[in-house]
């Protein structure tokens, strides 16, 4: 009875300090002042964009080099992972901008230069106001959605919603509860954790197509997570395996590099 005891207490305990810790637990933000200065080694513009009385949304907007030989082709609408700020995330647009597409970084509520309350259909808001600014220059049929880490529930939802060229999902998971419950497969998480993002939702509803890019050896969503997902693709979508990545080195591997060039040097997917 004295071990019993012992662990039915652990398990509360645990359990209690999961529950009140889950923000911290998946998001390390770093907001900033709205008075600080950004310095990117790429031309950009900052849009900040009132939401409400009490929230802005700042947004990144990096553009091809000045000099380039070619007109832009499009935008490429980022939603980033769960730490820092654009900042942290900046260095990857030029994935994109060196193959001749603009780069909409948003940050979420209480990242950077965001405000307001950090919520699932917040980060939602963020995304389709996003999406609606690009919109206003750029046609649909040349925006590319792509999420990278925890950005990819929120890219898979918003490409459900709206028209787009591309949808790109870099190291993606199956649903947040379905993470938690790998960590914790006797609590009951779908009760305990408030933010879903349930990427298998969305792609059945996405008409895009839809690539995924996932590493074997991702420590933070496991391949055994990701590739949950690759039965509720379309024929014409991929599920590019990459043997050894993890979950923040993709972009250096030959058959990202290659599979970008495919993406945004043709017409095709």
């Amino acid at each position: 009875m004295r071990w019993l005891k012992i662990a039915v207490i652990l398990y509360a305990g645990i359990g209690i300090a999961v529950y009140y810790l889950q923000d911290y637990l998946l998001f390390h933000p770093e907001p900033l002042t709205k008075s600080s200065s950004y310095q990117f080694d790429q031309p950009f513009k900052e849009l900040n964009i009132p939401f409400d009385k009490e929230s802005n949304l700042n947004i990144i907007r990096f553009l091809p080099a000045a000099d380039s030989s070619f007109p832009v082709k499009g935008a490429v609408l980022y939603f980033h992972g769960n730490k820092k700020n654009i900042r942290h995330y900046a260095a990857y647009a030029r994935q994109f901008t060196q193959r001749g597409y603009e780069v909409w970084m948003p940050d979420y509520p209480g990242f950077g230069k965001s405000t307001g309350e950090l919520t699932e259909e917040r980060m939602h808001a963020y995304a389709q106001q996003t999406y609606k600014l690009a919109r206003a220059s750029f046609a649909a049929d040349s925006l590319v959605l792509y999420g990278k880490s925890m950005g990819t529930g929120i890219a898979a939802r918003l490409a459900s919603e709206t028209v787009s060229r591309l949808v790109i999902l870099e190291t993606p998971y199956y649903s947040i509860h379905s993470l938690f419950s790998r960590y914790l497969p006797v609590y009951p998480v779908s009760r305990m954790i408030k933010m879903e993002l349930p990427t298998y939702r969305y792609l059945p509803l996405i008409k895009a197509p839809v690539l995924i890019m996932q590493g074997t050896d991702d420590g933070v969503v496991p391949y055994d997570n990701a590739i949950r997902l690759k039965p509720l693709l379309k024929s014409t979508d991929r599920f590019i395996r990459i043997e050894g990545g993890s979950h923040n080195d993709l972009t250096n591997y030959a058959l990202y590099q290659h599979t970008m060039d495919s993406v945004f040097q043709t017409n095709q997917p």
